[in-house]
């Protein structure tokens, strides 16, 4: 069975959901930590990580699902020198092992975003 999932804020017109569940998987579409206010990731790059999880964790949360629930994770930066910063922040969303992970140097990414990440997820 496939449920498709989407927070109240998704825009209809976004030709994506933010996550698909397959059976006991979810599949995360990239999301990048964007101000509800402007449309565009914030200048503080700590708030714009801040945002970014939040709006992991509510997708995931809608699914029923947590962070400890993450197999497997790639994140997008076209600055690869956030590296160190990013990981500083990543780290403490976990309670357990961490999942599988890629850190992919990248283009420019939508709405100035400097991270954007994706994920598979299995309910344990």
């Amino acid at each position: 069975m496939r449920t498709h999932i989407n927070l109240p804020h998704h825009a209809e017109s976004l030709p994506f959901s933010d996550a698909v569940l397959m059976d006991d998987t979810l599949y995360l579409s990239g999301c990048i930590g964007i101000d509800p206010a402007t449309g565009l990731a914030p200048m503080d790059l700590d708030q714009e990580i801040t945002l970014l999880f939040d709006h992991l964790r509510a997708v995931l949360a809608e699914a029923g699902m947590t962070m400890d629930d993450l197999v497997q994770v790639q994140v997008f930066c076209p600055d690869v020198s956030l590296f160190e910063h990013f990981n500083s922040r990543y780290r403490g969303c976990f309670r357990g092992p961490l999942p599988a992970r890629a850190f992919i140097g990248s283009g420019s990414l939508l709405r100035e975003g400097r991270f954007e990440i994706l994920g598979i997820e299995r309910k344990s």
